[in-house]
């Protein structure tokens, strides 16, 4: 079955734009589009599309405060939330990560890292660019723990190994990259990976490594 994808941005020359570069594509189908976050909402509860491709800044309500929503405890239906940013690193997307977004892509990505960030987004993994998910949390460390507080409790009951695993995906590493960091295979990254998200409870790889900074496990600018 085709990808489900909602559009939503407060320009609709963006929108079709991005229209026309998903519709090429035989498993993406653009099921519906909003102007603002509210609109999102509604056509979330009434499309139920598998990704939400979502500008952060717009009128009404934002692109933060609709993914809270969207992915919140309360959500209803399967919808993932893909944020749209500009070149310089909007200072919302770390938010919007924390509200549950499953990543972040630029603006000006070409159209096949487009095609590409929705179908990862669509099978449960992390959006994750390794250099700009670093530089965004480097540039906005001051929103961010600096390193000094308590480790919580939660990170003790990670082995020494997925401590390792853990500080690569803040680095924003890609499994192959951390298999060939740890010098084992990709399965057993792949497996390490997993067992952090459950321990700790979060849903995907930015979640994770948004914690790891959070947590002061990494700190900010650290290499």
């Amino acid at each position: 079955m085709a990808i489900r994808v909602l559009l939503v941005d407060d320009q609709p020359l963006l929108r079709t734009g991005f229209r026309m570069i998903l519709e090429a594509e035989q498993d993406i189908a653009v099921v519906g589009e909003a102007g603002d976050g509210l609109q999102a909402l509604d056509q979330v509860r009434a499309l139920q599309p598998d990704v939400v491709l979502m500008d952060i800044r717009m009128p009404r309500m934002d692109g933060v405060e609709a993914t809270r929503q969207i992915t919140g405890p309360e959500r209803n239906g399967p919808a993932k939330v893909l944020v749209l940013t500009t070149f310089d690193l909007d200072e919302y997307v770390v938010e919007a990560l924390r509200a549950g977004a499953s990543g972040f892509l630029l603006k000006d990505a070409p159209a096949n890292e487009l095609v590409q960030a929705i179908r990862v987004v669509a099978a449960g993994e992390a959006m994750l660019a390794p250099s700009i998910t670093r530089r965004l949390l480097d540039k906005y460390a001051t929103h961010l723990p600096s390193g000094d507080e308590p480790v919580p409790d939660t990170l003790h009951t990670l082995t020494e190994r997925e401590v390792e695993v853990l500080k690569l995906v803040a680095r924003g590493l890609s499994n192959a990259e951390i298999a060939a960091d740890l010098f084992v295979s990709e399965t057993t990254v792949k497996t390490h990976v997993g067992h952090v998200l459950t321990k700790l409870g979060l849903r995907d790889r930015v979640q994770a490594a948004v914690y790891a900074y959070e947590s002061g496990l990494v700190r900010p600018g650290a290499q």
